[in-house]
């Protein structure tokens, strides 16, 4: 009788795990690629230098239904000799990354998904585009603002990497966002017409940078916002990048704070929706890392 009980108990405890494993209709799992730890007051204005936050390179694979594609494509197989080729030596000791890498394709070629046939980048900086070559069969999508950035792929920091964007096989498509207002925001593209995910334009980090709104399974709300902040603790008081990095990296630094007061004006009215930066280690690791799901 012990041993049935023990069994049926087994059985149970097997079937939850396989059930909390399993993919989600509508979800996201993020994708660690590499981290770094830094002051946080290099992270944002007004930031304490006395403590340190966990700096994270990532792409975030959503799953609606049977399609899944990526946000961002986070540190790719390439980027040892990316970043030697078109990070400026002078931006090296500020900027860079640390070993390991484990790049996104091979996590999801480990897990055994199927190649991802679309991404969405955030926007075109060489830490969220570093992977493109790791997916030759996805499509790569951004607004028309941000083609105008990758035709002109440049070896700065700034700007988008001629190693990263510039091979002719990339297939680029255009986002188009349609005049619907969405949580503040003037215009928006609603992938699945569902309400499910939805993009917007953020500009002023790139000309084209967009942000993504994911509605999971549970109904809970997530806000992916790029690099419009670092950190999440910069939206509660509105506050910009650290100046010495808001001035090589922000293109329109007056229209990025716009935008941080934007998604803070946002978090005000509906302190449920869960702002996620595209690099904060706090708000990613409290979410977990793939294959983890968040439903």
């Amino acid at each position: 009788m012990l041993r049935l009980l023990a069994a049926i108990l087994l059985s149970a405890i097997m079937t939850a795990a396989h059930a909390d494993n399993a993919p989600p209709t509508v979800g996201f799992s993020i994708i660690k690629t590499g981290s770094l730890r830094v002051r946080e007051a290099l992270v944002f204005a007004g930031g304490d230098f006395g403590k340190e936050v966990e700096t994270i390179f990532s792409a975030v694979l959503v799953k609606h239904g049977d399609d899944t594609f990526l946000f961002d494509t986070g540190l790719g197989s390439d980027i040892a000799s990316q970043y030697r080729q078109d990070m400026p030596l002078w931006n090296r000791p500020f900027f860079r990354y640390e070993d390991p890498v484990t790049p996104a394709r091979e996590q999801l070629d480990k897990a055994g998904i199927a190649p991802v046939r679309r991404i969405f980048l955030s926007h075109s900086h060489w830490d969220h585009a570093s992977g493109i070559g790791d997916f030759p069969e996805a499509q790569v999508w951004v607004p028309e603002q941000e083609m105008a950035v990758i035709r002109r792929p440049a070896s700065a920091l700034g700007g988008a990497w001629p190693t990263q964007v510039g091979a002719k096989e990339i297939e680029w498509k255009t986002l188009q966002f349609t005049p619907m207002p969405y949580e503040g925001f003037s215009h928006s593209a609603d992938l699945f017409n569902d309400g499910k995910v939805v993009l917007v334009p953020m500009f002023g980090h790139t000309p084209g940078s967009i942000g993504m709104f994911v509605t999971v399974d549970s109904g809970k709300r997530y806000f992916f916002v790029g690099d419009v902040v670092w950190n999440a603790g910069a939206v509660k008081d509105g506050r910009a990048k650290f100046w010495p990095a808001r001035v090589q990296v922000d293109r329109d630094p007056e229209q990025t704070l716009r935008t941080v007061e934007q998604v803070r004006t946002l978090v005000e009215r509906k302190p449920e929706i869960v702002v996620v930066p595209a690099h904060d280690g706090g708000v990613q690791h409290a979410l977990g890392y793939f294959p983890a799901w968040v439903r």
